[in-house]
């Protein structure tokens, strides 16, 4: 007795079936043995489904039983082969019927009462199903708002194994679960910090601005106590929510991460993501025996911010630079090789020296020249290179703090942001862009028009502070967001200016 019942495995966000075959062979003795490359989560899974079947009221052959999990030289791990093991297993011994089996996928974790539980990873999986021609999938219901967003396939939400069974015998259908749309799940969300909570500070929150209109990373320097990590968290609140291919994109991270929940089962706004500066490089990138996303996958589409950046262990910011270039991170371990994207905006705050007063007029620097010089080679060349926006955040008097004059709320400056994002929008209609800070060499080319006098004053400040070929290309996208927020078709002078004062402001 033979039934084939059809599940998936994900290797980052790449997903592969995975058919799970049940025997039961009457020769032999009684036992129940899985097979394929599993790991101990699926080789516990023996335990669990015996346990449920049996207090589900199925019955449980009493014979020689095999789970094959095809194909057999890719690695298995987890629980989500838990549903559909006992379907086969109650297939293979005649107990529902094999024709259905075909059209659906199920995935899921058992409890020993036979109760389904949620999995992570449930939407990349959905979406493998529906690429391969599933018409009906069977999933825990605590994974139901996740995927919600799935269309081109039934999905039928379980609580329980019984429910599944009765359902494939076509005596009591489970309810199909209703496509929602993403304004569906939006609700005003309150931001942490609002620009009008920043006093002064005018040339950093300009550094925002153009930062968010254009996806650009900025690296804000300056003493202790001045706003950095401010600016930081106020930057969320001038970002759009994100597009709907956005949102599946950054929601498949977070489902095979294992960190959506309940309240949050769509990433519908830019993440924000602030690791402690003790992380190590792989908790910063991801990796693991089964390479699981890092703090740079989790923050894509969204901002990275490396408060203390120069505390932070030389290898995990070096291992920044290919991601920040490339948008995607590939991690090679013993069990696999997987890919995850990367595209976020990277936010830094360090202090001049070690104890922070260079260049402050009112506390004198007490660091040596060698000390200083040591503190400023943490950060290497080549990452300081890849930050579009360098801004300097000086200390603000008493006077100032204490003056009752208003500042620019967010919503002032996100109809800015927006608006440039509008034209960025228009502008890659056709490329597979989407900011500013995402176009390369060929896009530069195509779509940057420079008047005279800007291109002059680019190559006098290459020459004059002896930039490099990258930086001269940043000031350019720099630029354009610069003109985009200023609704203009072409760079101009003071846009060039801008976007040069931005980068050697020191």
């Amino acid at each position: 007795m033979l039934a084939n019942v059809f599940s998936a495995t994900s290797i980052g966000l790449k997903t592969v079936l995975v058919t799970v075959e049940v025997n039961i062979s009457e020769r032999g003795l009684p036992s129940f043995q899985i097979v394929g490359l599993p790991d101990k989560a699926v080789a516990e899974s023996r335990e669990r489904v015996l346990a449920a079947l049996e207090n589900s009221q199925q019955t449980v052959p009493d014979h020689r039983m095999i789970i094959n999990l095809s194909p057999a030289d890719t690695p298995k791990e987890g629980t989500i082969y838990d549903l559909p093991i006992a379907i086969g297993v109650l297939a293979a011994n005649d107990s529902l019927p094999k024709e259905k089996l075909g059209s659906y996928f199920f995935a899921g974790e058992l409890s020993l009462t036979g109760a389904l539980t949620t999995i992570r990873g449930i939407l990349p999986l959905i979406l493998c199903a529906k690429q391969l021609g599933f018409t009906h999938a069977c999933i825990p219901i605590g994974n139901a708002d996740e995927v919600s967003i799935v269309n081109g396939i039934c999905i039928y939400p379980a609580r329980t194994l019984n429910d599944v069974v009765l359902h494939m015998c076509d005596t009591t259908l489970l309810k199909q679960l209703k496509v929602k749309s993403l304004t569906q799940f939006y609700k005003q969300i309150t931001y942490e910090v609002d620009f009008a909570d920043i006093i002064e500070q005018y040339m950093a929150k300009r550094a925002m601005e153009v930062a968010a209109s254009g996806f650009h990373n900025v690296l804000l320097k300056g003493p202790p106590g001045t706003g950095k990590t401010l600016l930081a968290k106020a930057l969320p609140s001038l970002l759009p929510p994100l597009t709907t291919d956005e949102v599946m994109e950054t929601t498949k991270i977070y489902s095979v991460s294992g960190t959506l929940t309940a309240r949050m089962p769509l990433i519908l706004y830019p993440p924000f993501r602030s690791p402690h500066h003790t992380i190590s490089r792989i908790g910063l990138t991801g990796g693991g025996s089964s390479p699981l996303p890092g703090e740079i996958s989790l923050a894509h589409r969204g901002v990275l911010f490396l408060d203390e950046m120069a505390e932070f262990t030389r290898s995990s910011l070096e291992a920044l630079r290919q991601p920040l270039e490339d948008g995607n991170i590939t991690i090679s371990r013993a069990k696999g090789t997987a890919s995850y994207p990367a595209r976020f905006m990277l936010i830094a705050a360090i202090n001049p020296c070690p104890c922070g007063n260079l260049g402050n007029e009112d506390k004198r620097c007490v660091c040596t020249s060698t000390q200083i010089l040591k503190y400023k080679k943490r950060l290497s060349g080549p990452i300081l290179d890849r930050i579009d926006i360098h801004v300097f955040v000086p200390n603000i008097s008493a006077q100032k703090l204490s003056s009752s004059i208003e500042s620019e709320s967010s919503i002032n400056v996100q109809r800015r942001v927006l608006a440039a994002r509008e034209m960025q929008k228009k502008r890659f209609i056709h490329e597979d862009i989407m900011t500013n800070g995402e176009m390369g060499t060929k896009h530069i080319k195509k779509y940057c028009q420079m008047s005279d006098e800007a291109l002059t004053a680019l190559r006098k400040a290459v020459d004059v502070f002896k930039l490099s070929a990258r930086v001269y290309f940043k000031l350019i996208k720099v630029a354009q967001t610069v003109a985009d927020l200023a609704q203009s078709p072409h760079i101009e002078l003071s846009h060039m200016q801008e976007a040069i004062q931005f980068r050697v402001s020191e």
